[in-house]
């Protein structure tokens, strides 16, 4: 199988997942090296598919459901709070879609993390904390902005209501 062959392969395998895939279980699978995978994601996001790099794996981007609703919220904690953030989102029937932070010479920076449960939330923080990896929102003292979506305005309330509760919410 030459290079092009496994991109398609690729794609058909990432269109097909019902979660992400790590590039290990797709160099795995093409017995070829984890670099060689992330070098065929790279061409391909840059030939205009739609591959995200999640915490937990690469998967589609899929047009979300009708009826969802999504939000944008400015929260700060520190380190040993994240977890806290993230399980009462996931906790309330929320998906804590992405990360952001302003970075004075990079401008904005957004990470996927699509996180919907405490299993991916565990997942997540057992990653920062083997990798070593500091949180994004270090580069500012705390503060971040997530994208949460969920099934309805109730419930974002809820989600919303339940972080203003615990401080983790900036206030305008």
């Amino acid at each position: 199988m030459n290079a092009k062959e496994r991109r398609a392969e690729i794609l058909a395998l990432l269109r097909g997942a019902d979660g992400p895939l790590s590039a290990g279980a797709i160099a795995a699978r093409f017995s070829v090296s984890r670099q060689i995978i992330v070098g065929d994601i790279a061409l391909l996001r840059a030939a205009g598919e739609a591959v995200l790099a999640t915490p937990r794996g690469y998967l589609m981007e899929r047009a979300e459901g009708v009826g969802l609703t999504e939000k944008r919220i400015a929260a700060c904690h520190t380190d040993e709070r994240m977890g806290e953030e993230l399980y009462t989102v996931v906790d309330l029937g929320g998906t804590v879609v992405d990360s952001t932070v302003e970075h004075s010479v990079y401008g904005e920076i957004c990470v996927p993390l699509r996180l919907s449960s405490r299993f991916e939330v565990d997942e997540f923080l057992r990653k920062c904390e083997t990798s070593g990896a500091r949180p994004l929102c270090d580069l500012t003292g705390g503060v971040h902005l997530h994208t949460i979506r969920c099934a309805g305005p109730e419930t974002m309330a809820r989600i919303e209501q339940a972080l203003r509760e615990k401080g983790f919410l900036v206030s305008e």
